[in-house]
């Protein structure tokens, strides 16, 4: 163990004394630009800019850079970053966390690695926890930055998508992490360009780390939202549909348990649904409606896919077991259109559009750096998830903060008593306190028993981050008394106010230990700042949340030795002490497991989101003809498809199965027959129906006015499709997570079920999107409108929506259609089959 903390020692040397050798040369340029006027100061930037243009790396530019930065600090600002804030600065620039105790100006230590990684114009972003600081930040250390020729942006929740994308643009973006990561996670549901707000992912430099990527990172950045009760109705709607429909109406395809509308019924459909064609862009969210409602009432039977409990819910059947699986829902929306068909309550949908985990985020820099009072208790987890070490910087100058050993008491009323006759005792001598709490409960009693001491005090909660800021930096006056949530107030220093350090600075008071350390640490750095002198206490009492539930039979048999039967018994020992922070290791442990384990789920989400996103983002840019990628997935489909019924021994009902996709989902019903398949291989038919495909496909697009139109309609039709399918992805690997769970009592690794599966849905989704595609691309009924409607959709919500537009005749004058076959193409000219334009008005 020695060996251990020895080589833990040394090597915060070894780098120490590195960080020391770079400093000396920042410092070495003092004189040297503080003997510059501002006109040549300010030129430094465009000259480091060029020079890094024409190849000098960020590393070589340092010194001078940060030289440049501290003259300027001084300059605008009239603080100057000492030496301890240049060694902080070094570690931020190499993607580290700079561990700063409390008060030695991390947020001016930020300025120089900032200014630096700002240079190479590709973006900076500064991560703070709540919109105060960043506002804060922003507004004070943005005077150095824009006297130095660099822009800063501010991005706020309230911003506009234009707002947010000019702070974006911004060299430096100041931002909460929440919102960097929604705006991440709404830029990749975006239909258009141009609706996207972020840059590439360059450099974060994260402030208070830990809070942002150990405490916040155990739960996940989700955009969801509740399925409107519309949809609950065309569940209902579209299972009424198909009860009305005959055998001839639809085929199912036994071995992959697929099911499928025939000519007849896609006519069948479109009178029903009053639409002109069932194919259009327009309804691709009522398509799936129907097949759902198709699979739920001719593929999924009653009794043994799936059963109706008393309470009227559907239960899934488990196929191998026989057992019903409780708490399990099919995906898709395959469940509540069973709902729907057993006229049982259809359950509220809430849909899951995009999620993300915070380590997941904030990896995908290419840099990241963060600045802390407290995070060296977590430096395995930083180096592990986000290959960063901890490096402790030297305090400017040395604590002279009394840290008090923790007192012990048996009640928690006893504990309050002693906490309030403390406080009333500091609060007339002058002395200024903060009490730290856990809970705003505890924080809600106090103040109430202080009250009835007669001790006047403000009370946060962690509510109201601009006034706490203003109160908090009050903290440290003359008689002033706090009550705060450990967190309330986090980046904000407290200055003592005149005659307070003859009266032993502020005191620190923690009503009981948190179960991490780094917020008890985080609470003791309040007091001490700059050397300035102060003392921190802590109460605890054995019926604390922590000491029932993690506390050692260690301390149960000392206190048993001990007698504390009498509330006023009070033990102080360091031994206790020790006790308790080993209560803490094992509660950190815990939250550990749990991060590592919400990190393990979504790394395999992570891969699938990043090949989704990678290829929407190429779609959404792309000028050119998408042709060759929606041909690829009709040719992969065609594939699929073959081969999935070919695996059928009679040859016979394969060809049929074949002939029915290729009538259903590729070609025109009349243009194929079951002879013309017959004595073909596997990869002659294959190639069969592509070149028939094909054909389609270019008479489809002939059908669009330009190139422009083209690319337009086969963006918004490949869009479409990947976020239906993309969502509804989402919401089943969801439920396989919860399901995945139980499958531990089989001796079976959850994690290694859940990848191997999620896999598998992977793969089927994709074959889902292409199927879609190629359906929707091949019998959608395309006409000049498509352009003006291809252009207008702006978010994915779109794509859900099913609409009610009605599409404009042509002029019909002297036209005779006595004489039109209902498969023929229309004498109007519109390009589609006469019983889907003017037949059907003749019919009506």
């Amino acid at each position: 163990m020695a060996n251990i903390l020895r080589k833990v020692i040394e090597n915060d040397k070894g780098e120490l004394r590195r960080l020391e050798k770079i400093a000396k040369k920042v410092e070495a340029y003092a004189d040297e630009m503080a003997a510059m006027p501002d006109e040549e100061l300010q030129a430094k930037t465009p000259e480091f800019k060029e020079r890094y243009q024409k190849g000098e790396s960020l590393e070589s530019l340092l010194p001078e850079a940060f030289a440049v930065v501290r003259e300027a600090a001084k300059r605008v600002l009239g603080l100057y970053p000492y030496h301890v804030q240049i060694l902080g600065g070094i570690v931020l620039h190499n993607g580290d966390v700079s561990e700063m105790r409390t008060g030695e100006g991390k947020t001016l230590t930020a300025t120089m690695p900032v200014y630096l990684n700002a240079l190479a114009g590709q973006g900076v972003h500064v991560i703070t926890v709540n919109e105060y600081l960043s506002t804060r930040d922003a507004t004070e250390m943005g005077e150095i930055y824009s006297w130095l020729g660099l822009s800063v942006g501010i991005n706020l929740a309230a911003k506009s998508a234009a707002e947010k994308r000019e702070a974006y643009n911004c060299d430096i973006t100041y931002s909460t992490n929440s919102e960097v990561g929604f705006d991440y996670l709404r830029d990749n549901m975006v239909v258009r360009q141009e609706d996207m707000v972020q840059r590439s992912l360059n450099f974060a430099l994260v402030d208070e780390v830990d809070s942002v990527l150990i405490d916040e990172a155990r739960t996940p950045l989700i955009v969801s939202g509740a399925v409107s009760s519309e949809t609950n109705q065309l569940y209902i709607r579209a299972d009424r549909f198909v009860k009305t429909l005959a055998e001839t109406d639809y085929v199912i395809d036994v071995p992959t348990k697929t099911i499928g509308l025939t000519d007849s019924g896609i006519d069948k459909a479109e009178k029903y649904f009053h639409l002109e064609n069932l194919y259009d862009l327009d309804n691709v969210a009522l398509t799936h409606f129907i097949d759902n409602a198709l699979r739920a009432n001719y593929i999924m039977l009653l009794d043994i896919d799936y059963v109706v409990s008393e309470a009227q819910e559907i239960l899934i059947v488990d196929q191998f077991t026989g057992r019903t699986m409780e708490g399990r829902r099919f995906s898709d929306g395959l469940h509540q259109a069973i709902e729907a068909k057993e006229n049982v309550k259809i359950q509220e949908e809430s849909k899951t559009s995009a999620s993300i985990t915070y380590q997941n985020m904030f990896r995908m820099y290419k840099k990241l750096a963060g600045m802390t009072g407290t995070a060296k208790t977590e430096e395995e987890e930083f180096r592990e998830v986000y290959n960063m070490r901890i490096i402790p910087i030297p305090t400017n100058r040395p604590i002279a903060r009394l840290d008090n050993a923790d007192l012990l008491y048996p009640t928690l009323t006893a504990k309050f008593k002693a906490v309030v006759a403390d406080v009333k005792a500091r609060y007339e001598k002058g002395q200024p306190v903060l009490l730290g709490t856990v809970a705003v409960e505890t924080s809600e009693l106090i103040s109430k028993m202080l009250v009835q001491a007669g001790v006047p005090h403000e009370v946060l909660n962690a509510k109201n981050h601009f006034k706490e800021a203003q109160i908090i930096m009050n903290a440290g006056q003359r008689g002033a008394v706090t009550i705060a949530t450990n967190m309330a107030g986090r980046g904000t220093d407290i200055k003592l106010g005149e005659g307070v350090r003859e009266l032993g600075g502020l005191c620190v008071i923690g009503t009981e230990r948190h179960e991490s350390r780094r917020i008890d640490n985080q609470l003791r750095g309040r007091s001490g700042r700059q050397g300035d002198p102060g003392e921190s206490q802590f109460y605890l009492s054995l019926e604390d949340d922590l000491m029932r539930r993690f506390g050692s039979d260690r301390i149960k048999v000392f206190l048993e030795r001990l007698n504390m039967d009498d509330e006023e018994t009070v033990i102080k020992s360091g031994m206790l002490t020790r006790q308790v922070e080993s209560a803490q290791k094992r509660v950190e442990g815990n939250n550990y497991d749990t991060r590592k384990q919400v990190l393990q789920y979504d790394d395999v989400m992570r891969e699938q989101r990043e090949i989704i996103y990678a290829e929407r983002r190429d779609v959404i840019t792309a000028s050119r003809d998408l042709g060759p990628e929606i041909k690829a997935m009709v040719k992969r489909t065609i594939e699929r498809t073959v081969d999935s019924h070919s695996r059928n021994t009679n040859r016979d009902e394969a060809l049929e199965a074949i002939l029915n996709f290729a009538k259903t989902n590729l070609l025109p019903e009349d243009s194929i027959k079951l002879s013309e398949l017959e004595n073909q291989k596997d990869s002659e038919l294959k190639e069969d129906l592509y070149q028939r495909a094909l054909k389609v496909y270019d008479q489809q697009i002939a059908k669009l006015r330009d190139k422009e139109a083209v690319i337009e309609f086969q963006k918004v039709l490949i869009l479409m499709v990947v976020d239906n399918k993309w969502t509804d992805h989402i919401d089943a690997l969801d439920q396989l997570r919860n399901a995945v769970g139980l499958r531990g009592y089989a001796q079976n690794n959850p994690v290694v079920e859940y990848q191997s599966e999620g896999f598998r849905m992977f793969q089927d989704m994709i074959g889902a999107i292409e199927f879609d595609v190629t359906r929707t691309m091949m019998k959608a009924q395309i006409h000049e409108q498509e352009r003006e409607r291809a252009a207008r959709p702006s978010s994915t919500t779109a794509a859900r929506n099913i609409s009610a537009r009605q599409v404009t005749g042509q002029q019909t004058e002297g036209l005779d259609f006595s004489k039109v076959k209902r498969n023929d193409p229309c004498p109007c000219g519109s390009g589609k089959k006469f019983k889907n334009c003017h037949g059907r008005r003749r019919l009506s």
